[in-house]
């Protein structure tokens, strides 16, 4: 909220900021490592999204809106991709290398909460909140960003697109379609990918966090959910564990929840806070380290 990016160092019995980056001139909204970890990207209610070099501490460029950017994403293959969803449902793509969008997805969407890219690539998952519209179908879509081939199995017509020859050199054609997958009238504020199993989730405003499908139609499963911890309008998400078998989530009553993926189980929760955990992520080479942080603002790191 103070618009400032912080980098901890985790491990510095201080608890130190390695950096503090003060480029925003808004509350920030949502901040992303590159791939290789040398570059931090950032986005807020200024409605720019930000790439700094975490070394040198400079800002090396910035993508400008008309709208409060709210989510950001790499593309999972191409660190010079990334995704950013906002405040008046557009979504585009960005090659950093260009400096500009390379294709924008429009539809009558509300306010963008968050975007996943599927693990190949190929297709990204966005959610959005639909309170405003009522149009429930819309709070999650699955859009086609490789393939020529419509996917959706709805009555609509969708404009062919329309490319510059300097957009060619993002190597594939993005066409995008789209297709409703969640038709409960529910906010998804969070959606995270399996890291090896054809399936995701998405943690619903049901107070449960729901499993879909990655393969057409991406159905969800109606057998299966982790239920035990609250959402109840807070903006709780969750994270996989890296080999996928434990599903960590955040929670209003401040605990951490560990669900066994393979079963939807309770594991175990970790009371972290007195008020509501919002975020939760399991440390990528490390299984046993997890971090989260709470409503008012605390962070922590827990083995």
């Amino acid at each position: 909220m103070d618009s400032v990016t912080c980098i901890w160092n985790v491990w510095n019995g201080q608890q130190k900021k390695a950096r503090a980056f003060t480029y925003h001139n808004a509350a920030i909204k949502d901040v992303k490592w590159s791939p290789e970890g040398q570059f931090v990207l950032s986005c807020g209610y200024d409605c720019s999204s930000r790439l700094v070099d975490v070394e040198k501490g400079s800002e090396t460029q910035v993508f400008l809106e008309d709208q409060a950017v709210t989510a950001i994403k790499f593309h999972p293959h191409n660190s010079s991709l990334f995704l950013s969803g906002g405040s008046k449902g557009l979504l585009k793509l960005w090659d950093i290398r260009l400096g500009k969008v390379v294709h924008q997805y429009t539809r009558r969407l509300g306010p963008i909460l968050d975007i996943e890219f599927m693990v190949d690539g190929k297709q990204f998952i966005s959610s959005c909140d639909v309170s405003s519209s009522n149009l429930s179908e819309n709070s999650l879509i699955v859009w086609d960003v490789s393939r020529e081939v419509p996917l959706s199995n709805q009555d609509q017509t969708m404009p062919s697109p329309t490319w510059s020859p300097t957009a060619f050199t993002v190597n594939w054609i993005i066409y995008y379609n789209l297709l409703s997958v969640y038709a409960e009238a529910y906010t998804c504020t969070c959606v995270r990918c399996h890291p090896f199993e054809p399936s995701f989730v998405a943690q619903s405003n049901g107070n449960y966090i729901a499993i879909f499908s990655t393969t057409h139609p991406f159905r969800l499963d109606k057998y299966k959910r982790f239920e035990s911890h609250g959402v109840f309008g807070f903006p709780i998400r969750c994270g996989f564990s890296s080999d996928g078998e434990i599903l960590a989530s955040g929670s209003s009553d401040g605990n951490i929840y560990f669900y066994s993926f393979g079963s939807s189980n309770l594991l175990k929760k970790i009371k972290a806070y007195d008020q509501p955990c919002v975020d939760v992520a399991f440390h990528p080479l490390f299984p046993n380290v997890i971090a989260s942080c709470s409503w008012n603002g605390e962070v922590s790191v827990f083995e």
